[in-house]
């Protein structure tokens, strides 16, 4: 298995627009984040998750050229206002795109990409599969996939455990039942969105607890803002087995390990 982060960053990414702080202006590559989105590649198998608005330029960095599923962690734009930018891999691909999700988005999906569900589609547009995710596991080409429930404030959203790994973006408040899903990982990649406590997302701290809780291999903080403070900053006094996530991060496991 092989996980890329393709982004890192919250709704507005890093630099955010007119911000002149130190993170805005670091010339640090690990300070300046697209929206989150990550890729892994799994038994042959190509699974994106997450589409949001810096997709195109995510797939061109990351030399992208197929993807088999899309795994949707909810329907805020940061994460979904990408979907559009798959169609010259479908077009490469002359195969539909799988997306899955819960019901409530998948009715955002049709709404605003309509133009891709219609009984006559013009030509150039994408074609969308759409599968409704509930609480039992799924197979997407034969790899099991778990999905865990995690809240956003009060919003009921998703995240993903493949294997061994976990991705979770988004969350403030994780059930004991779904935490029970995520023992015994390899890496665990969850958000922490700044040091200060927020009213919809973890914390640095938070993540961190829930990170000693269920002790994975290792441990990979995305959905940064750049009210975290500077990589560099950040990065020291972690656990040895946690990291801040930035864009274009890697890690890959073989069977024999």
């Amino acid at each position: 298995m092989k996980v890329t982060l393709l982004g890192t960053g919250t709704s507005q990414g890093v630099p955010v627009v007119g911000c002149q702080c130190s993170v805005c202006r670091s010339d640090d590559p690990r300070d300046c984040r697209l929206r989150t989105a990550a890729l892994v590649e799994v038994e042959g198998l190509h699974i994106l998750l997450d589409a949001g608005p810096d997709l195109r330029m995510q797939l061109l960095h990351s030399g992208i050229t197929r993807v088999d599923a899309v795994l949707v962690t909810h329907e805020h734009k940061d994460h979904l206002a990408g979907l559009d930018d798959i169609r010259p891999i479908y077009f490469m691909m002359k195969e539909p795109i799988h997306i899955y999700t819960l019901p409530r988005v998948l009715k955002v999906i049709r709404k605003d990409y309509d133009y891709a569900f219609r009984q006559h589609p013009y030509p150039g547009v994408p074609s969308f599969v759409l599968h409704p995710v509930s609480n039992e596991p799924f197979l997407v080409g034969g790899v099991e996939i778990t999905p865990i429930h995690v809240r956003h404030l009060t919003l009921p959203i998703l995240g993903y455990r493949i294997q061994d790994m976990a991705y979770i973006t988004d969350g403030s408040f994780i059930a004991e039942t779904e935490m029970q899903k995520l023992r015994g990982l390899e890496l665990l990649v969850i958000n922490a969105l700044r040091i200060k406590e927020h009213y919809s997302h973890f914390n640095l701290q938070q993540a961190l607890a829930i990170i000693e809780q269920l002790q994975p291999k290792r441990a990979v903080i995305t959905h940064v803002s750049h009210e975290m403070g500077l990589y560099k900053d950040v990065s020291q006094g972690l656990p040895p087995n946690v990291e801040i996530g930035y864009d274009g991060w890697r890690w890959e496991i073989t069977k024999n390990e």
